[in-house]
């Protein structure tokens, strides 16, 4: 039985939600979908509680509820490699003197700048490049890994970054962008075995 482990890209970033409907209906034709699936689906309640900010999920929430199993990793019993967390240091670290370096370069840069407000908004956008882009910045980004390296479970998501570090721990990865496709591929392959049972029965 099939596991996936869902991150909220599957239904806000706009490339990947367009596979299953236009905008709210993204989430329904996703969960029509996946009904119809031999798989098991979960989503950390964290994640699920960014989802509902970002959805208008209360006229599914049964039915979401019904196909996704709401459900946290549990933290305190998991063992986590420790190349892992020595990795993930490392990591923050270089982005930590990337950032000031980037600052250092726009703090330079002011005393020639004739539009501050500008100067001010490019530093905010290449410091949170620096730091955010292709790195777990948010419980939810730990909990849908963890979660999955938990169950065993496939990592569903479109962020780089999520499925990067859901690979170094061993978790495997699904890109979000390809996983209607991935869907309705299990779909006919159960239909294609239940004929063949049905044909070797009759």
């Amino acid at each position: 039985m099939y596991r996936f482990v869902l991150d909220t890209s599957i239904f806000t970033n706009p490339d990947v939600a367009s596979q299953f409907g236009e905008d709210e209906a993204a989430v329904g034709g996703f969960l029509d979908l996946a009904r119809k699936v031999p798989a098991d689906f979960f989503m950390p309640l964290s994640v699920y509680e960014e989802l509902r900010k970002m959805r208008d999920l209360d006229p599914l929430i049964g039915y979401f509820e019904s196909v996704v199993r709401i459900r946290s990793p549990r933290r305190s019993d998991l063992q986590i490699p420790g190349d892992f967390l020595y990795d993930f240091i490392d990591e923050v670290r270089k982005r930590i003197d990337h950032g000031l370096r980037i600052a250092e370069e726009h703090a330079k840069l002011a005393g020639a700048a004739a539009e501050m407000g500008q100067l001010l908004h490019q530093l905010r956008e290449r410091y949170r490049e620096a730091l955010r882009r292709g790195i777990l910045d948010s419980r939810g980004d730990v909990d849908v890994v963890l979660l999955a390296f938990e169950i065993d479970g496939s990592l569903v998501a479109a962020d780089h970054g999520l499925r990067k570090w859901a690979d170094r721990i061993g978790v495997a990865v699904v890109d979000a962008r390809h996983f209607r496709d991935l869907l309705r591929h299990l779909v006919e392959t159960k239909g294609a075995a239940e004929g063949v049972v049905e044909k070797s029965g009759g």
